[in-house]
């Protein structure tokens, strides 16, 4: 299978190296949060079940989305499951099918290195490399992104480690572990929406992960400290990090690059409807652009109806323009493919519409110039 054209942009996007800087400086900043134990012990409760277990290992390619503003860039979104990462890379060889890409000496290494830290820590360095590894998502031969966990696969297999793609269903899992035709898998890619194990397809796998009898990456322990939307309004409350005791530099780094953010339970609602050309409403547990509203396209009887202690509400940012061939202008984000602290890669994202999406005509993954 190959994507389709909209996947891939035949536009480039200028990045200026100091932006770039600055957002890896975000990157390492919220990682080093995420292992602060007075801000695990504030974040921790507030989780479910799954998420308060620390696994001992971290969540392979997460992505940091940022819009570049006149003000610098702006994280709108931390993902646990970032697809799109080679994808991302083909935008660099537009004319390559991904099943013959060939990734660069360094991100290939680096990429397995990813999980060659996760196995390692996972099996307490009794495992240099996982024996077998799933990569599971709901219906996967039905993804967009398929074809990319195919490109995975044959990246793993390359590797020496044989891999699959399969959905929760095809495999039998329990605190016994995780087993596909009778044969172990010891790592999970996880490209699962269901971030904290709650689905009853989830369960076994959340029994084995709960059991350390599997590495599950991305999991929901990092997904709760760093991807699920409400941290954003922790982020972005100067008090609270004053709290939490951090550091004037990372203080300030963070009031400059997290728009401020809050849970729609604590706003004034009147008043936000009488302001809300300035606010994006999200659902705090989907991912992506799914779900999002802006402010200045809602309804009354739609901005009536958004759950109370489901949306979050953050300050607009809107995404910097990128000029298209046929004259108009795309608007472009940037993501960040991420292993702890180190970034893997960066591209850009060009799409027209409300939301982020890989299907605008032109549109999709672009490479990136750093000027």
């Amino acid at each position: 299978m190959v994507f389709t054209r909209e996947a891939v942009s035949p536009l480039s996007v200028a990045l200026p190296r100091a932006e770039l800087v600055r957002m890896m400086r975000l990157v390492r900043t919220l990682f080093s949060l995420s292992r602060d134990p007075a801000y695990c012990q504030q974040v921790l409760p507030l989780l479910p079940p799954a998420a308060r277990i620390n696994p001992g290992h971290d969540s392979v390619m997460m992505g940091y989305d940022f819009h570049l503003t006149p003000d610098g860039p702006k994280l709108i979104e931390v993902n646990t499951n970032a697809g799109g990462g080679l994808l991302a890379y083909l935008a660099y060889a537009p004319q390559t099918p991904l099943a013959e890409l060939a990734l660069p000496r360094r991100l290939r290494s680096e990429l397995l290195h990813s999980f060659v830290d996760e196995i390692k820590a996972f099996s307490g360095g009794r495992h240099k490399r996982p024996l077998r590894i799933a990569i599971l998502d709901e219906r996967p031969a039905e993804q967009f992104l398929y074809p990319e966990m195919q490109a995975f696969v044959r990246l793993f297999e390359e590797w020496g480690v044989p891999a699959l793609i399969v959905d929760p269903a095809e495999l039998k899992a329990g605190r016994e572990g995780v087993f596909h035709e009778g044969e172990a898998v010891e790592l999970i890619y996880n490209r699962h929406t269901d971030f904290y194990l709650e689905t009853p397809e989830m369960a076994g796998i959340r029994e084995a992960y709960l059991n350390r009898s599997v590495c599950l990456t991305p999991n929901p322990y990092t997904y709760g400290l760093l991807a699920d939307k409400r941290r954003m309004i922790l982020w972005s409350d100067p008090q609270a990090l004053a709290a939490l005791g951090i550091d004037r530099k990372s203080a300030q780094l963070l009031a400059a690059t997290i728009p401020e953010s809050r849970l729609l339970a604590d706003c004034d609602r009147d008043r936000l409807w009488a302001r809300r050309q300035e606010w994006a409403f999200k659902p705090v547990t989907r991912f992506g652009s799914r779900g999002v509203l802006l402010g200045h396209k809602i309804s009354r009887s739609r901005f009536d109806a958004l759950p109370d202690r489901e949306t979050l509400v953050q300050r607009l940012e809107p995404p910097s323009l990128s000029e298209a061939d046929d004259g108009g202008a795309m608007k472009t984000d940037f993501r960040l493919y991420v292993y702890q602290r180190r970034v893997l890669g960066v591209a850009a994202r060009l799409y027209r519409g409300q939301v982020t999406n890989l299907r605008t005509p032109g549109g999709g993954f672009a490479p990136v110039r750093l000027t």
